[in-house]
């Protein structure tokens, strides 16, 4: 769990402390990239610890991971410019996409087909709660002891778990000779950058990003279709594609895609979305998001104790995204006349239901792998929800700012400036300006509520379409 945790909130920690980077080292052009190369670096590290594991054992590898953590955070922290400090955050994802895949692929070691679904329900439980508290922690060290300090942290964290991993069983790999597939990583990490960046320029697009967005897509598809080309032939692949022809798998990474989307998505708007339209102070953010987080969570644990105790696991997604489903749409239609208060309890409400999903994606697509590719398949997961939470991501940010440009230009450039310069933007607008803004914006959010609403749709109809359906 202390492995995840650190990963996790390694995603999110620097979001708070982006303005003051920016300040500190400069280009402010190139800032989003810090946390765009920790993305990069983690989804394209996942299959290679995955496979890594299978040959060489995991316990051994979680070492390699949280060595390269701590360096790179040490490197992070010593950074004297932006660019450095990209690289540096890169080589910190590869290490934290390490952390993630064999924390995930360990409990499918040590623990039985049931006993799993609990303990990845409390991993599950970890990586949700770790995601909101990560902006919290970083804004509260880069006022009191500076950005640098968001790395520092790191070390002690890591040390820690480092010392609890020496506690566990000693196991080798599979034995197999070493045969790693290289082309098929550099063709999978061009894709994902490829992917990830066209994404970033499309939620900045201007009539000069054109030719760069057009050029990314062309070298994604390409990347992509060489990588499956080249996975099919490779004697031993990075990405084995058996592995997807089997229905329960590939609609079980579908589906971590898809929840990765509806969550990572509320969790990266609704806080602005509390901040402008109700006008909320960041304390009183974080305390309305607080029952969605703690929701996620529980459902998370009920879900994987159940699991242990019945054996059945896909029905609990099945019912569970229902209640998702009626309950964001419902939010769709009624967010104007929810107070923040009625809001941060309806999501909690929500939430609780969301924690029904990855626990028991994990445990089926562990299951269906089998237990000589447990590696590959829990990091068939995290790349998944990866890929899924940056592209949902992407998609309702693009649906938001298209809806606001559409009603209102003006109120479209108000927005993004809000974004960068804090809602004390609107306090330069008259009380009837201010009013009509944020009706515009409320109007805007319900039509990304709805885009939301549709992903946890999709999620549903691949619940309830998993075969393997009881351990």
């Amino acid at each position: 769990m202390l492995p995840m945790f650190l990963a996790v909130v390694d995603q999110t920690i620097v979001a708070a402390a982006l303005p003051t980077i920016a300040a500190s080292l400069g280009n402010v052009e190139q800032i989003s990239w810090v946390v765009v190369s920790y993305l990069v670096a983690t989804t394209v590290a996942a299959p290679v610890y995955g496979r890594l594991g299978d040959l060489l054992g995991r316990r051994r590898l979680m070492f390699v991971a949280l060595a390269i953590v701590i360096g790179a955070s040490i490197l992070c922290a010593l950074a004297t410019s932006t660019v450095f400090l990209i690289f540096a955050r890169a080589l910190q994802g590869l290490g934290g996409g390490g952390l993630m895949t064999l924390s995930q692929a360990l409990i499918g070691e040590t623990f039985s087909p049931r006993d799993r679904a609990r303990y990845q329900g409390y991993l599950a439980a970890v990586a949700v709660t770790s995601s909101t508290f990560g902006p919290v922690a970083g804004g509260f060290l880069t006022e009191h002891l500076g950005w640098r300090s968001i790395f520092l942290m790191n070390i002690p964290i890591g040390l820690i778990a480092a010392a609890l991993a020496l506690r566990l069983p000693a196991r080798g790999g599979s034995g197999e000779p070493f045969r790693f597939d290289f082309l098929g990583l550099a063709l999978f990490a061009l894709f994902v950058a490829s992917v990830l960046a066209l994404l970033q320029q499309g939620q900045h697009f201007d009539s000069g990003g054109g030719v760069l967005m057009m050029s990314l897509a062309a070298v994604s598809v390409l990347a992509v279709f060489l990588l499956v080309w080249r996975e099919r032939r490779a004697p031993d692949p990075l990405l084995p594609i058996p592995l997807f022809r089997n229905p329960s798998i590939w609609r079980s990474d579908a589906l971590a895609a898809c929840h990765g989307a509806v969550l990572v998505s509320l969790m990266t708007f609704i806080p602005i979305y509390m901040r402008i339209v109700h006008g909320a102070s960041s304390a009183e953010i974080g305390l309305a998001v607080l029952p969605m987080t703690v929701g996620v969570g529980i459902g998370s644990m009920i879900t994987g104790r159940v699991v242990s105790r019945t054996g059945r696991t896909a029905i609990f997604p099945s019912f569970g995204l229902v209640v998702v489903v009626l309950m964001l749409g419902l939010l769709g239609i009624f967010s104007p006349r929810l107070s923040l208060e009625g809001l941060s309890w309806m999501l909690g409400f929500t939430a609780v239901f969301m924690g029904t999903v990855m626990g028991v994606v994990q445990v089926t697509v562990q299951i269906a792998a089998g237990d000589r590719r447990l590696g590959m398949a829990a990091a068939t997961v995290q790349f998944s929800r990866s890929l899924g939470a940056a592209l949902g991501t992407a998609i309702v940010g693009t649906v938001l700012f298209a809806v606001l440009a559409a009603a209102d230009a003006e109120v479209a450039r108000l927005f993004g400036e809000i974004l960068q310069g804090g809602p004390e933007v609107l306090d330069t607008l008259t009380l009837p300006e201010r009013t009509a803004v944020q009706k515009e914006i409320g109007d805007a959010f319900r039509a990304a509520f709805f885009t939301i609403t549709g992903f946890a749709a999709a999620a549903t109809v691949l619940a309830w379409s998993i075969p393997l359906r009881r351990v």
